[in-house]
């Protein structure tokens, strides 16, 4: 036992990698082992009952050392493998092969346009993209036989709840939950089920503005206008403001922007009219106050949206919304050096 004991150490002294030691488990504690055979080799007929003790606790001492050393060997290895593969990694180095990934156009449209309106007070809310037809309709004065709700082709569900038609539906929830005086806007994805062309989808999304104050005009409006247009692209932009009706607001208008891919001659992103419809609004109509639980005698204010998708597409140069909800990473990698 003392022989085998000493040839195990100089065994694993011995040892140049983790493949040696399993070997050398093998010889000595595996089925044909030095250990393994020495039991089967000792004829116990001839030992007294004290020398089979005797035996039997030296073989027992002899597994339990060889098992510890060689095991301490295996530990010993697995911690230099991995401190020498740790070593070799540069963590800070790129990636190999891999693309370099990118913020969708919208998604980088919707995170400037926020900055702009947190620059000038605005607070940033969301909502349910699964709206109740209270908020989304009736609260926003198009009750049940208002011819309005034909100019919105809605997803219903099965438990009479709706895929929101616009961002508009946040505007009764805010009030009620927040009052007045409020400046907030709304970014979110809206559903409608229409025709789908290079400037209409039945998926996209809209920034709604909010702002119920005292002796709020359409001064107001236009100038907030505005000064987003020109923040957003940087530059003067070529708009023009005409009557449009929404049942929501009073009066209300369109607020077109000269179309950038044509500079205003014609194509079919704007339809050949040389404009695109960019951000519907208006003053807010005093039944939607009433909604909202606010005195229309003493607060008024004025609400907008603002075609996130359409907008991405002018400010990046994009002629066919389809593109956006294509899932072409194609499309999303001409971003990648944006942020």
């Amino acid at each position: 036992m003392q022989d085998i004991r000493e040839r195990l150490i100089q065994a694993l002294q011995a040892a140049k990698d983790a493949a040696h030691v399993e070997q050398i488990r093998i010889d000595f504690l595996g089925r044909k082992g030095l250990i393994t055979q020495l039991a089967k080799n000792v004829d116990f007929s001839k030992l007294t009952a004290d020398e089979k003790k005797g035996f039997g606790q030296k073989l027992n001492e002899l597994k339990q050392f060889a098992t510890e050393k060689i095991a301490a060997a295996v530990d010993a290895y697995k911690e230099t493998a991995t401190r020498h593969k740790t070593n070799d990694l540069d963590l800070t180095a790129p990636g190999k092969g891999r693309r370099l990934g990118s913020l969708h156009p919208i998604t980088l449209t919707q995170m400037e346009l926020e900055d702009v309106f947190q620059g000038m007070g605005f607070s940033v809310l969301y909502g349910p993209e699964i709206e109740s037809e209270f908020f989304c309709f009736e609260a926003l004065n198009i009750p049940h036989d208002h011819p309005a709700r034909d100019m919105q082709d809605t997803f219903w569900l099965k438990n009479q709840l709706i895929l929101r038609t616009h961002t508009s539906a946040n505007q009764v929830r805010t009030l009620r939950r927040f009052g007045a005086p409020i400046r907030a806007i709304f970014p979110g994805r809206c559903f409608r089920y229409e025709a789908i062309d290079p400037s209409h989808e039945n998926t996209f999304y809209q920034c709604e503005g909010l702002v119920v104050d005292k002796n709020v005009s359409v001064a107001n409006l236009i100038a907030t206008m505005r000064v987003i247009l020109s923040q957003v692209f940087k530059r003067d932009v070529k708009v023009r403001l005409r009557p449009g009706y929404f049942p929501f607001v009073e009066p209300g208008f369109e607020l077109d922007l000269n179309c950038l891919l044509c500079g205003g001659k014609g194509c079919p992103t704007c339809k050949n009219s040389g404009w695109i419809e960019l951000i519907p609004c208006g003053l807010v109509h005093p039944e939607v106050l009433r909604h909202g639980g606010i005195d229309p005698k003493e607060y008024s204010g004025f609400a907008f949206g603002v075609g996130l998708t359409r907008l991405a597409m002018m400010k990046f140069g994009i002629t066919d919304i389809r593109y956006l909800n294509c899932g072409d990473l194609r499309v999303n990698e001409q971003f990648s050096t944006l942020f």
